[in-house]
């Protein structure tokens, strides 16, 4: 699987949000089916990172997952970057690579990487991996689209993020667990960025990072949302 695969780094990232940190890009293969926002409302799909990520998914651009892993160790030494602004974990029939996990932990020793995923945790050793990742120093954020979602996840011992509806006007809330949400400051605020807020890399056990859905494809981000709820 990971030999198919092609993975882009962007050293200083142009988006607004995430701010001058580098960013990567993965193959439109890792998505998991489980990710309700595939075909559905995905901010990915739409706009110049659209265009990128099907270069990237056609081969044009990008490197092997072997070239991908030096130029992550190329980094400065604690150097926050995200990993997959578009795409998730490699995996084969939405079992989670281990062989990317190993590899992507140990090139970013000393690094501060973060990521985000909608891999179903109950599959193969997905949690477990999950939890290697996250215990060894790179972030891996399970994407969730209820509270009851993200409750789990942080009783399963994983840091949990949360997608919400366009309409959401709170700015931070407790789950029925009584853990924090806290809106992304970075759509809170005009001038927060992922390279001054960080919260995605380091923050405490029981805070939950709330998305709000956004984009051309909110309308059916808020309807995938909205089913995940039912």
């Amino acid at each position: 699987m990971l030999s198919a695969l092609r993975f882009h780094l962007t050293r200083v990232s142009s988006n607004v949000k995430t701010g001058p940190i580098p960013v990567s890009t993965s193959s439109k293969a890792t998505c998991p089916a489980t990710c309700p926002f595939m075909g559905n409302g995905c901010y990915a799909a739409s706009g110049p990172l659209a265009l990128h990520w099907q270069a990237i998914t056609r081969g044009d651009r990008g490197v092997p997952f072997a070239d991908f892993l030096q130029s992550i160790r190329n980094l400065p030494k604690g150097q926050i970057w995200r990993h997959n602004q578009a795409g998730d974990l490699p995996h084969t029939a939405g079992r989670i690579s281990r062989r990317f996990i190993r590899g992507i932990v140990a090139a970013n020793r000393g690094k501060r990487g973060f990521t985000y995923t909608h891999h179903d945790l109950s599959k193969g050793e997905n949690a477990s991996l999950i939890r290697y990742a996250n215990r060894n120093g790179f972030r891996v954020n399970v994407s969730t689209e209820t509270e009851s979602a993200a409750d789990h996840a942080i009783a399963a011992g994983l840091p949990a993020v949360l997608a919400v509806p366009s309409t959401e006007t709170r700015r931070s809330w407790r789950t029925p667990a009584g853990n924090a949400v806290l809106v992304c400051p970075a759509q809170r605020s005009d001038t927060k960025t992922c390279a001054d807020c960080q919260l995605c890399e380091r923050r405490g056990s029981r805070v939950v990072i709330a998305f709000i859905a956004h984009g051309t494809g909110k309308r059916k981000a808020d309807q995938a949302i909205a089913e995940a709820a039912k």
